[in-house]
């Protein structure tokens, strides 16, 4: 008897595998040819969707960046400065089509301090408004001022993560249950983090063009983090919680995710100080020190039964608080919702991984990994407290 099952030739897979994607773009063409949508909307005018994503004060007057976010092509006709008609110049064209760029520049004298509003007018009659609430000029790229913005995240991050970390030769003594009250309030600490973080992303999200579809990627890229570093982290030789090398890891991994928050708190310094509010900054920089401290015990607390050396505590610090300074010349130079929301959503997945590996270096030992104690329901408890607490001050 014959087997009548032949496989399937190269050929043959290669026609599988193509007729239905020429299908659908013989499908697409022939909507796009007899589109019934203009028929059934009666002809109305389309929906139009203008998104100003930056504005920069300077000598020349003011710059806007604008992108059409919108299905059908804009044409900018006119712009209004705190209601009267104004002269302007756009590149590289009046005519914006899906998703292009301009840049506006408007001749006008601002004055400092005092708020502007703007307003775009399309040729359909359509108006976009934005508001300059406080008119501060855009800080210039010159080294001084980087230097300067480098100090501050210099002082909100890598500070204060090293200052808690001074408190690791304690942590080597600590009998077990003691440890594992010190784990717990780790746990505590990221899941404060981890609510701060997601809830400061969906708020950042409300300030993304609607194409770009902030609100989902705060939650699909948070997604996308952590699988990844979940699969780095169950590597071979980094899965062990129980030796010096694993918990090395899970000690790194913490740094990772207090590293991206904390590139998040530098934006939000470096940008208030772009806007000019320096109350606002020294209040924000003097909350996130108080803030931070507690983050060194956290990424110590995996490796207290170890002797890791100065250098590597050193090599956490700088991963746990360096990213406070690029944060604040992100913020301070060329801040974007977009560009929140995007490490913020890194930010909230890396912290939600490292949850999760604390929680196993917890239940490591023990019947059907039953972590959940008194003890350590109080550590989380008490680390939930601290973060709330100091979060007051920001």
């Amino acid at each position: 008897m014959s087997d009548s099952s032949q496989p399937t030739s190269g050929l043959m897979k290669s026609v599988q595998f193509a007729l239905p994607l020429v299908l659908l773009a013989a499908v697409l063409a022939l909507f796009y040819q007899f589109n019934p949508m203009e028929l059934l909307t009666g002809g109305q005018p389309p929906v139009e969707d203008l998104a100003v994503t930056k504005v920069v004060l300077n000598e020349d007057g003011i710059v806007m960046h604008v992108v059409n976010a919108g299905p059908e092509t804009v044409t900018i006709a006119q712009v209004l400065v705190d209601e009267a008609y104004w002269s302007f110049t756009i590149e590289p064209s009046n005519e914006l089509s899906r998703l292009r760029t301009a840049i506006i520049t408007i001749p006008y004298h601002w004055v400092e301090g005092d708020a502007h509003e703007l307003r775009i007018l399309t040729s359909s009659g359509a108006t976009f408004d934005h508001t300059i609430e406080v008119a501060v000029a855009t800080p210039p790229l010159d080294a001084t001022r980087w230097l300067l913005l480098g100090l501050v995240g210099f002082f909100v991050g890598i500070v204060p993560v090293g200052l808690g970390l001074m408190w690791f030769p304690l942590l080597h003594d600590l009998k077990k249950s003691s440890l594992d009250f010190v784990l717990s309030l780790t746990v505590g600490l990221l899941i404060f983090l981890l609510v701060d973080t997601v809830l400061e992303g969906v708020e950042l999200a409300e300030g993304v063009p609607g194409v770009f579809k902030g609100l989902p990627l705060v939650f699909l890229i948070g997604f996308l983090s952590y699988m990844v570093l979940t699969i780095v982290g169950r590597r071979q030789g980094v899965r062990d919680r129980s030796t010096p090398h694993g918990r090395l890891w899970i000690a790194t991994a913490i740094a990772i995710g207090i590293g991206l928050h904390n590139l998040g708190e530098g934006m939000a310094v470096g940008a208030s100080i772009a806007a000019g509010e320096a109350a606002l900054g020294s209040f924000l920089i003097i909350g996130f020190v108080l803030h931070n401290v507690t983050e060194g015990i956290g990424i110590g607390a995996p490796m207290a039964s170890d002797r890791p050396g100065l250098a590597r505590l050193v090599l956490l610090t700088l991963i746990a608080g360096g990213p406070a300074i690029f944060g604040t010349w992100i913020g301070g130079f060329s801040y974007t919702p977009f560009l929140a929301v995007l490490f913020f959503a890194i930010g909230a997945g890396a912290i939600l991984q490292v949850i999760v590996e604390v929680s196993r270096l917890l239940g490591a030992g023990k019947e059907e990994a039953n972590w959940m104690t008194w003890t350590n329901m109080l550590g989380m408890l008490t680390g939930i407290s601290v973060m709330y607490v100091t979060a007051l001050l920001v």
